[in-house]
């Protein structure tokens, strides 16, 4: 075919794709601000501003900017790192500009600052030993589509922190009571389950004589994602903790533990692993064995 036909058969595929970039943005920043007009009702305010949606600016604010040199340069190396920060900014944003912060929302706070301080340094040492991350081999080249992840991950942070942030942004204090006592140990179990499984993947990677194998041993005999079965736990926990503090539209911050559970289970976490795994190990019978015998995501003893 001659180029110049190529290219334009080429070039209605092309349009579309950057259609579809442009509706996920728009679509992005919509609901972020339908999400920050619910929680910003009981929020403390600065000025005339709720500090909830303060936060909820700041989230897509420094994807944004860190999106121009990663664009320039068509890199993800920092894409990860980069959203650890902005948990870690958000929440310390709601900090300073709230007032009065009880026990409740000191634990929230802190909470989300050590599990994105961990996750985010694990994800980010993890690209720069594999030299890559081939979720953006055909994204980081299309500068529409990679600034629809920036923004997909703005929002991606204000809806899993939307219930920490609902604690510390709250007008109305409540004393931390059991039904708070029941959500931290819920984030604490998930927590340890999540870095005891990366720990131990981790650890298996590194041995050359497990190269090109899969992982059935420790957590990952129970669960074939038992991260993410940790990751769920934890912010499940979380809405737990900020249950006593909802009200009236604040109710809709329970989005982030739906949104957490069908993202892993649904869409890009269990279903695109699971693909993967099929199309490398399918004609395995030890993997097919595996697959048989051990729980997707809740950890349960091996069937037999």
């Amino acid at each position: 075919m001659h180029p110049r036909r190529a290219a334009l058969s080429y070039h209605p595929f092309v349009r579309r794709r950057d259609q579809v970039s442009i509706i996920g943005i728009v679509a992005s920043i919509a609901i972020g601000v339908l999400v920050a007009l619910a929680g910003s009702s009981g929020s403390v305010e600065v000025g005339s501003f709720p500090v909830f949606a303060i936060c909820a600016a700041l989230a897509y604010l420094i994807n944004w900017i860190v999106f121009v040199p990663s664009n320039a340069a068509q890199t993800e190396a920092y894409y990860d790192l980069t959203g650890s920060i902005t948990y870690v900014s958000v929440v310390a944003a709601a900090v300073v500009l709230s007032d009065d912060l009880d026990a409740r929302a000191w634990i929230a706070a802190i909470l989300v600052a050590v599990w994105a301080g961990r996750l985010g340094s694990f994800l980010f040492r993890r690209v720069k030993r594999d030299g890559r991350d081939g979720r953006f081999d055909a994204i980081k080249t299309n500068p529409l589509r990679f600034f629809m992840t920036w923004t997909l991950q703005g929002l991606w942070v204000l809806f899993t922190a939307a219930c920490a942030l609902a604690i510390i942004t709250a007008a109305d204090r409540e004393e931390l009571e059991w039904v708070g006592y029941v959500g931290i140990a819920l984030w604490a179990v998930g927590f340890v389950i999540e870095v005891v499984a990366d720990q131990q993947k981790s650890a298996f990677k590194r041995d050359p004589a497990n190269d090109g194998r899969f992982i059935t041993s420790g957590l990952w005999s129970w669960s074939r994602h038992p991260n993410y079965f940790g990751e769920i736990t934890l912010w499940i926990g979380m809405a737990v903790l900020a249950l006593p503090i909802l009200s009236g539209w604040r109710w809709v911050m329970l989005i982030s533990p739906v949104f957490v559970i069908v993202l892993l289970t649904r869409i890009s976490g269990i279903p695109l692993l699971e693909a993967r795994g099929a199309k490398r190990w399918g004609d395995d019978p030890d993997y097919r064995a595996y697959v048989e015998r051990t729980s997707v995501l809740v950890p349960l003893p091996p069937r037999s």
